[in-house]
């Protein structure tokens, strides 16, 4: 086990509000694993980054866009395990001023280097032609998915629920390349419902997690994107304000607000059971957006 990846246990803390219908709901802090590389990419990085190490690699090479909580998470991971990491960025356009870029900054000040490729090229990054140029240009290296979702993501995603979480009748998170919650399928109780925010549009979502899962206990709550991926409104963002003043957790827009607005609109609506207790998994990503909340 590498150090980093050590902590395990993380609080789970009730929401000390009334909800009708006796509904209970209760916040898993997976954003506490680790003050940089925190939630569910701790958990995916978990084993890839293992699997680098013992594999002798002495680069990860990963893929994202410039707000990329991956990319931030990678990063700072390689810096800890005295890794050289490469960061493919999405969008050719914010290379001249990518130093404004608060979450390219870090990155870059933990050792990331970058290649900016056109959203073109960037469709194109699983090609073998694509890779072997990258490996002709950057030489040998271990290679993580774009959001890090692959075999070994899955498989930390799926310490994110322990054998006490039976408890709970629902388990709600936020969902982008679907890692997180396929992990979180695969470790649920068959009486158990998980759900999933997608925080982007599209329906492209269900087969990505179709392809990680065996279980039928799960469904996409669609209707909470905001317009798609980094989108957001004014009542998203002072949803996210009120329920920092109510509970002291922070969460940001992109992934975690509309996790949240969604479950308490659900709640309103009677879209779960009476008596139920509600697990939310809070995934992190709040690196990049704490000003833009304020």
């Amino acid at each position: 086990m590498i150090d980093l990846f050590s902590k395990e246990e993380v609080p789970t803390v009730k929401v000390e509000r009334s909800f009708h219908n006796g509904i209970e709901l209760f916040i898993r802090r997976e954003d506490l694993l680790h003050q940089e590389v925190s939630g569910n990419k701790f958990r995916k990085l978990k084993y890839n980054m293992e699997a680098a190490v013992s594999e002798g690699h002495r680069q990860v090479l990963t893929f994202g866009g410039a707000y990329s909580n991956h990319i931030a998470a990678t990063a700072a991971a390689g810096r800890i395990l005295g890794m050289q990491t490469i960061g493919v960025i999405r969008g050719e356009e914010i290379q001249e001023n990518y130093r404004e870029n608060p979450t390219l900054k870090k990155a870059e000040e933990d050792g990331m280097r970058f290649k900016f490729v056109t959203r073109t090229e960037y469709r194109a990054k699983d090609s073998t032609a694509f890779l072997a140029k990258l490996a002709e240009e950057f030489g040998d290296f271990y290679m993580v998915p774009e959001g890090g979702t692959n075999e070994k993501a899955i498989k930390g995603t799926e310490e994110i629920l322990k054998e006490e979480d039976g408890i709970y009748d629902y388990v709600c998170c936020a969902v982008g390349t679907g890692g997180t919650i396929a992990g979180i399928i695969n470790r649920s109780f068959s009486h158990q419902q998980i759900i999933g925010f997608p925080a982007l549009k599209g329906d492209f979502l269900m087969e990505e997690i179709k392809k990680y899962v065996n279980k039928e206990n799960w469904r996409l709550e669609t209707a909470y994107h905001f317009g798609g991926y980094a989108k957001y409104n004014a009542d998203l963002l002072q949803f996210i304000r009120h329920f920092e003043r109510d509970t002291g957790i922070l969460l940001d827009p992109i992934y975690t607000g509309k996790l949240l607005f969604g479950i308490f609109d659900l709640i309103e609506q009677n879209q779960f059971k009476k008596d139920s207790k509600i697990l939310a998994i809070h995934t992190g990503g709040l690196q990049g957006w704490n000003e833009k909340i304020k």
